[in-house]
């Protein structure tokens, strides 16, 4: 039924002459691309603790998602059956097994995440529509099955929920906080020997494996890794950094705005150029480490210095 749904949809998107497929792939492209740089500009600039809130809630549906995927070990559409074609260029971004969608678990978090953290009708609105854009895209792109969307709405739904209650209850023992980023980066790491030395499927077709396993895993130690990182920057931040979020002033924005040249970079190129030293998934993973890393550590002590009295910098 999936896959009879997906050649629905394919049929559909050649008789319009692929439309709409500039769009969806736009759409599907941002959510990965440049959608993380909201949160961060939030986190930098408007509210601390909120930014905080969506990287955090976004770190643990990314690592959470990468779990599933290389546990479930579903193959693509494309695999799971010929007549399946992929739109445009998405096949690009199609990267890794195929259940969950990791594009759906980051829109969502990030989406929902920022419509939960500021309560306003209209971004609410807004949110729902790209989240649900995004979900519908993967599918109309005909790289992902409705079940692999559904699966990344409720990973990404739930990392909010869990996210919610531990800010609700730190909020009341912020002096607990370090024993669960402990625990996360203890999770982490635990998670990456798990997908490293777990058994994959490994099915020939004319003498050729199907799928490679291993290159299956990029995605899952890049996320990962991501997550690690994330846990260890926050500590850092916290009792070493105390940054305060800048405001939406000039000197703040500007600040924002060379740092996301910085975030851009590091994305861009980092990996190119660790990639003749290291091994290609443990390239990966060091490179969304150091971006975390830059997000929530490296740049707010950046921030911190420019701030006019560091001392009415606040804890959050």
């Amino acid at each position: 039924m999936d896959i009879e749904y997906l050649l629905w949809l394919q049929n559909f998107r050649n008789t319009i002459n692929d439309a709409l497929t500039p769009f969806m792939e736009w759409i599907s492209h941002f959510a990965v691309a440049y959608l993380l740089a909201v949160p961060v500009f939030v986190y930098w600039c408007i509210n601390k603790k909120k930014g905080l809130y969506v990287l955090a809630s976004t770190v643990l549906s990314l690592a959470v998602n990468a779990v599933v995927k290389l546990t479930a070990c579903i193959y693509r559409p494309w695999i799971r059956d010929v007549r399946v074609v992929p739109a445009g260029d998405a096949m690009s971004e199609a990267t890794g097994y195929s259940f969950p969608s990791g594009h759906v678990a980051t829109a969502m978090p990030i989406y929902g995440g920022l419509a939960y953290a500021f309560k306003k009708r209209w971004l609410t609105w807004i949110c729902v529509i790209l989240i649900l854009l995004t979900a519908f895209s993967r599918n109309y792109l005909g790289v992902h099955t409705p079940q692999d969307v559904l699966a990344g709405l409720m990973i990404g739904a739930g990392s909010l929920y869990i996210i919610h209650k531990l800010f609700v209850y730190l909020n009341d023992h912020p002096e607990k906080e370090d024993l669960f980023l402990f625990f996360g980066i203890a999770f982490g790491i635990s998670a990456i020997f798990y997908i490293t030395y777990k058994q994959y499927p490994t099915e020939y077709v004319n003498g050729e494996l199907l799928v490679n396993p291993h290159r299956m895993m990029k995605d899952g130690y890049k996320d990962i890794g991501q997550f690690i990182a994330a846990c260890a920057a926050r500590y850092l931040e916290k009792h070493f950094i105390r940054f305060k979020e800048t405001g939406l002033n000039k000197k703040g924005i500007l600040l924002a705005l060379i740092g996301g040249i910085f975030m851009f970079l590091i994305s861009q190129y980092t990996s190119k150029l660790l990639a003749p030293y290291l091994e290609t998934n443990i390239c990966a993973m060091v490179s969304q480490m150091l971006l975390a890393f830059f997000i929530v550590l490296i740049w707010p002590a950046v921030i911190r210095l420019f701030q006019k009295d560091p001392s009415e910098t606040e804890e959050a």
